[in-house]
Protein backbone atom coordinates (compact mmCIF):
# COMPACT_ATOMS: atom_id res chain seq x y z
CA UNK A 1 0.00 0.00 0.00
CA UNK A 2 1.63 3.30 -0.75
CA UNK A 3 0.83 6.99 0.41
CA UNK A 4 -1.70 8.53 -1.51
CA UNK A 5 -1.57 12.23 -2.43
CA UNK A 6 -4.99 12.59 -0.29
CA UNK A 7 -4.75 15.11 2.11
CA UNK A 8 -6.37 13.34 5.29
CA UNK A 9 -5.95 9.80 6.78
CA UNK A 10 -7.95 7.64 8.76
CA UNK A 11 -5.36 5.56 11.44
CA UNK A 12 -5.62 3.52 14.15
CA UNK A 13 -4.46 5.91 17.46
CA UNK A 14 -0.97 4.02 18.57
CA UNK A 15 0.73 4.08 22.03
CA UNK A 16 3.70 6.13 21.83
CA UNK A 17 3.98 5.96 18.21
CA UNK A 18 6.72 3.82 15.77
CA UNK A 19 8.90 6.19 13.93
CA UNK A 20 7.44 4.24 10.89
CA UNK A 21 4.14 6.13 11.84
CA UNK A 22 5.25 9.60 11.76
CA UNK A 23 6.81 8.56 8.25
CA UNK A 24 3.63 7.85 7.23
CA UNK A 25 1.59 10.96 9.35
CA UNK A 26 3.92 13.32 7.55
CA UNK A 27 2.59 12.92 4.41
CA UNK A 28 -0.93 14.13 5.65
CA UNK A 29 -2.69 17.63 6.89
CA UNK A 30 -5.42 16.05 8.35
CA UNK A 31 -5.44 13.10 10.60
CA UNK A 32 -8.87 11.24 11.53
CA UNK A 33 -8.11 8.96 15.03
CA UNK A 34 -10.37 6.01 14.55
CA UNK A 35 -12.46 5.91 17.45
CA UNK A 36 -14.91 3.59 17.19
CA UNK A 37 -13.83 0.27 16.14
CA UNK A 38 -13.52 -2.67 18.42
CA UNK A 39 -10.16 -2.97 20.17
CA UNK A 40 -7.75 -5.58 18.53
CA UNK A 41 -5.34 -7.22 21.10
CA UNK A 42 -1.50 -7.23 20.52
CA UNK A 43 -1.35 -3.88 18.51
CA UNK A 44 0.00 -1.04 18.55
CA UNK A 45 -3.12 0.70 20.32
CA UNK A 46 -1.78 -0.28 23.48
CA UNK A 47 2.06 -0.91 22.79
CA UNK A 48 5.42 0.58 21.86
CA UNK A 49 9.40 -0.79 21.92
CA UNK A 50 11.68 1.16 23.43
CA UNK A 51 15.64 0.79 23.56
CA UNK A 52 16.77 -0.65 27.42
CA UNK A 53 20.24 -1.48 28.79
CA UNK A 54 18.90 -4.97 27.88
CA UNK A 55 17.94 -4.26 24.03
CA UNK A 56 14.50 -3.78 22.78
CA UNK A 57 12.02 -3.92 25.27
CA UNK A 58 7.84 -3.74 24.90
CA UNK A 59 5.70 -1.23 27.04
CA UNK A 60 2.05 -2.34 26.94
CA UNK A 61 -0.72 -0.56 28.55
CA UNK A 62 -3.10 -2.88 30.49
CA UNK A 63 -6.59 -2.40 29.76
CA UNK A 64 -10.16 -3.75 31.18
CA UNK A 65 -12.10 -5.66 28.97
CA UNK A 66 -9.61 -6.37 26.54
CA UNK A 67 -10.85 -9.84 25.34
CA UNK A 68 -14.58 -8.77 24.62
CA UNK A 69 -16.23 -6.17 21.58
CA UNK A 70 -15.26 -2.73 22.99
CA UNK A 71 -15.21 0.34 21.45
CA UNK A 72 -11.71 1.80 21.21
CA UNK A 73 -13.78 5.23 22.46
CA UNK A 74 -15.02 2.99 25.26
CA UNK A 75 -12.01 1.27 26.51
CA UNK A 76 -10.93 1.79 29.93
CA UNK A 77 -7.05 2.03 31.22
CA UNK A 78 -6.58 -0.77 34.06
CA UNK A 79 -4.80 1.53 36.83
CA UNK A 80 -5.29 -1.46 38.95
CA UNK A 81 -1.88 -2.72 37.58
CA UNK A 82 0.99 -0.35 38.04
CA UNK A 83 1.88 0.31 34.81
CA UNK A 84 2.56 3.81 34.61
CA UNK A 85 4.94 3.85 37.11
CA UNK A 86 6.65 0.73 35.38
CA UNK A 87 6.53 2.38 32.10
CA UNK A 88 7.60 5.64 33.30
CA UNK A 89 10.81 4.32 35.60
CA UNK A 90 11.73 1.88 32.19
CA UNK A 91 11.92 5.16 30.03
CA UNK A 92 14.34 6.61 32.88
CA UNK A 93 16.49 3.79 32.76
CA UNK A 94 16.24 3.75 28.79
CA UNK A 95 16.55 8.05 28.27
CA UNK A 96 17.79 8.87 31.78
CA UNK A 97 21.42 9.80 29.94
CA UNK A 98 20.51 10.50 26.93
CA UNK A 99 20.86 14.15 25.45
CA UNK A 100 17.60 15.42 25.16
CA UNK A 101 15.82 13.87 28.05
CA UNK A 102 16.09 16.85 30.72
CA UNK A 103 14.20 18.62 28.37
CA UNK A 104 11.35 16.30 27.50
CA UNK A 105 11.51 14.73 30.79
CA UNK A 106 8.43 16.85 32.19
CA UNK A 107 6.31 16.96 29.44
CA UNK A 108 6.25 13.25 29.07
CA UNK A 109 6.21 12.59 33.05
CA UNK A 110 3.21 14.77 33.54
CA UNK A 111 0.91 12.59 30.70
CA UNK A 112 1.87 9.65 32.67
CA UNK A 113 1.18 11.36 36.17
CA UNK A 114 -2.58 12.15 34.87
CA UNK A 115 -3.59 8.92 35.03
CA UNK A 116 -6.30 8.98 31.91
CA UNK A 117 -9.33 7.02 32.23
CA UNK A 118 -9.44 6.28 29.04
CA UNK A 119 -6.85 4.50 26.64
CA UNK A 120 -7.37 7.07 23.51
CA UNK A 121 -7.10 9.73 25.76
CA UNK A 122 -3.61 9.00 27.02
CA UNK A 123 -2.58 7.80 23.44
CA UNK A 124 -4.10 11.49 21.65
CA UNK A 125 -1.81 12.95 24.70
CA UNK A 126 1.26 11.44 23.69
CA UNK A 127 0.67 11.89 20.19
CA UNK A 128 -0.24 15.13 20.43
CA UNK A 129 2.83 15.84 22.79
CA UNK A 130 5.27 14.13 20.00
CA UNK A 131 3.74 16.15 17.19
CA UNK A 132 4.38 19.00 18.77
CA UNK A 133 8.16 17.89 19.92
CA UNK A 134 8.84 17.58 16.02
CA UNK A 135 7.36 20.17 14.94
CA UNK A 136 4.63 19.05 12.27
CA UNK A 137 1.69 20.84 12.09
CA UNK A 138 -1.64 18.66 12.07
CA UNK A 139 -5.11 18.82 12.16
CA UNK A 140 -6.34 15.94 14.86
CA UNK A 141 -9.98 14.67 14.97
CA UNK A 142 -11.66 11.88 16.59
CA UNK A 143 -14.05 9.58 13.74
CA UNK A 144 -17.88 10.12 14.52
CA UNK A 145 -18.54 6.33 13.30
CA UNK A 146 -16.89 3.51 11.81
CA UNK A 147 -16.75 3.88 8.61
CA UNK A 148 -16.51 1.28 5.96
CA UNK A 149 -15.48 2.67 2.61
CA UNK A 150 -13.84 6.02 3.82
CA UNK A 151 -11.93 6.08 0.04
CA UNK A 152 -15.41 7.62 -0.85
CA UNK A 153 -14.95 10.49 0.78
CA UNK A 154 -11.33 10.99 -0.26
CA UNK A 155 -10.09 10.04 2.79
CA UNK A 156 -6.58 7.27 2.89
CA UNK A 157 -7.35 4.47 4.80
CA UNK A 158 -4.05 3.07 6.81
CA UNK A 159 -6.73 1.37 9.63
CA UNK A 160 -4.48 -1.47 11.15
CA UNK A 161 -1.92 -1.53 8.25
CA UNK A 162 1.34 -0.76 11.07
CA UNK A 163 1.20 -3.92 13.15
CA UNK A 164 3.66 -5.37 15.19
CA UNK A 165 3.49 -8.98 14.05
CA UNK A 166 4.48 -7.51 10.35
CA UNK A 167 7.80 -6.26 9.53
CA UNK A 168 8.14 -2.69 8.87
CA UNK A 169 10.29 -3.83 5.69
CA UNK A 170 7.06 -5.42 4.10
CA UNK A 171 5.23 -2.04 4.18
CA UNK A 172 6.41 1.24 2.18
CA UNK A 173 6.76 3.83 4.32
CA UNK A 174 10.29 3.58 6.46
CA UNK A 175 13.47 2.78 5.53
CA UNK A 176 16.19 3.02 8.59
CA UNK A 177 18.24 6.07 9.19
CA UNK A 178 20.40 5.34 11.73
CA UNK A 179 21.26 7.92 14.49
CA UNK A 180 23.45 7.35 17.86
CA UNK A 181 21.11 5.34 20.36
CA UNK A 182 22.22 5.04 24.24
CA UNK A 183 22.69 1.43 24.17
CA UNK A 184 24.05 -1.01 22.14
CA UNK A 185 26.73 -1.11 18.89
CA UNK A 186 24.36 -1.72 16.53
CA UNK A 187 21.28 0.31 15.17
CA UNK A 188 17.72 -1.01 16.30
CA UNK A 189 15.24 0.57 13.58
CA UNK A 190 11.88 1.62 14.39
CA UNK A 191 11.40 1.75 17.82
CA UNK A 192 8.84 4.40 19.85
CA UNK A 193 9.57 7.96 18.78
CA UNK A 194 10.27 8.53 22.12
CA UNK A 195 13.77 7.00 21.24
CA UNK A 196 14.49 9.31 18.40
CA UNK A 197 13.73 12.54 20.21
CA UNK A 198 15.38 11.89 23.45
CA UNK A 199 18.37 11.48 21.86
CA UNK A 200 18.25 13.54 18.41
CA UNK A 201 15.86 16.35 19.71
CA UNK A 202 15.26 19.59 17.14
CA UNK A 203 17.13 16.84 14.50
CA UNK A 204 14.24 14.54 15.21
CA UNK A 205 11.89 15.18 12.19
CA UNK A 206 15.09 15.78 9.59
CA UNK A 207 15.27 11.63 10.23
CA UNK A 208 11.84 10.78 9.89
CA UNK A 209 11.65 12.74 6.93
CA UNK A 210 14.78 11.30 5.76
CA UNK A 211 13.67 7.75 6.68
CA UNK A 212 10.41 8.23 4.78
CA UNK A 213 10.08 6.21 1.42
CA UNK A 214 9.18 8.61 -1.34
Amino acid sequence: MSISEKKTILADLHYLPSIEYFCLLDSYETIILENHEHFIKQTYRNRCHILGPNGRLTLSVPVIGGRKKIAMKDLRIDHDQKWSNNHWRAIQSAYGKSPFYEFFRDDFKAIFQKKETFLVDLNCELLTLCLDLLGLKKKLIFSEKYENDPKRSNISDFRSVIHPKISFEQRVFYRPVPYPQVFGKDFVPNLSIIDLLMCEGPNSLAIVRKSTRK
